[in-house]
């Protein structure tokens, strides 16, 4: 056994759900930028995967408040589905990961050379970290796929923000997810909002979200935090966890066209389907209206 061989790392985690769901949770960009972190302070904020002998990977890491970020990149030498990754990082280092099924579920053991510019026990405590995230979300019903969506709109960039927020037009395009569609509160930086339908008998349903980033015109990013139930506040619950810690992002960028509008959302699983649809049509619907007011 060669040096090498005896310094390799191993990590190990029984994942309690079938085959079929552990390979797709594991290998899909849509769920590896959910449970790819080794503590709550870091996140992945998009990842590739060309999953197949010679394809690459990529996933972005970064800490959540700007300070740090790597990209985790590499390319595959053996796929074989249900049963074995193997694959070479960015560095050299060699990976392989195996899927076996056991009893209670998936066991997945990861099997890598370390980094020799950090202490052993670190990474192999942040490998296993990341790894019991990838277990308890998979097993979690808690479960965010996150969708993108964008649209050229011939307007500025500053009137498709203003239409795009300002009630009366907001109520028009958003109409296309509820009828009667609108929002209580205002769009500043870390401030709470309420985006509610109205129901038949007048009861208000809907989301409580929290402003976390705004720049007009630029950027804009919303983090849900609860739920309205016939115009109560509830931010604790089985049904709040199903949407805790979405985010929506929107990104206006000026292009020849007049404005490159981007759309980065998390949605449940439940409910990925209906957004994939929607948010298409409103989107076309809210050119329609910025279109329209753009004419002279």
């Amino acid at each position: 056994m060669t040096t090498a061989q005896k310094t390799k790392i191993t990590v190990k985690a029984t994942v309690h759900e079938p085959m079929e769901m552990v390979w797709e949770y594991f290998t899909n960009p849509k769920h590896i930028i959910h449970w790819n972190s080794a503590s709550p302070d870091w996140h992945s904020p998009s990842a590739k995967n060309d999953l197949r002998p010679g394809g690459s990977f990529i996933t972005r890491m970064e800490a959540k408040d700007g300070s740090a970020g790597f990209d985790f990149e590499g390319k595959y030498q053996e796929v074989e589905r249900h049963s074995h990754l193997a694959y070479i990082l960015s560095d050299g280092r060699e990976v392989q990961v195996t899927f076996r099924e056991v009893p209670d579920g998936v066991e997945i053991t990861e099997v890598f050379d370390p980094d020799p510019d950090h202490p052993a026990e670190t990474q192999k405590n942040g490998w296993q970290a990341i790894l019991d995230s990838f277990k308890t979300y998979t097993q979690s019903e808690a479960k965010l796929v996150r969708l993108n969506f964008q649209i050229e709109i011939d307007n500025t960039p500053e009137e498709v923000y203003r239409l795009m927020l300002e009630r009366p037009s907001y109520e028009e395009w958003t109409d296309e997810f509820s009828p009667g569609s609108t929002y209580i509160g205002n769009w500043d930086e870390g401030s709470t909002l309420h985006f509610v339908s109205q129901g038949e008998e007048g009861n208000q349903n809907g989301m409580i979200s929290k402003v976390i980033k705004h720049l007009p015109a630029k950027h804009l990013e919303i983090e849900h935090v609860g739920i309205l139930n016939d115009g109560v506040e509830i931010l604790e619950g089985k049904d709040v966890e199903m949407w805790k810690g979405a985010h929506e992002k929107y990104t206006f960028k000026e292009i020849e066209a007049g404005t490159l509008l981007l759309i980065e959302t998390d949605s449940t699983m439940e409910y990925d389907e209906y957004f994939s649809k929607t948010w298409p049509i409103a989107l076309q619907k809210l050119k329609e209206i910025c279109e329209r007011k753009g004419e002279k």
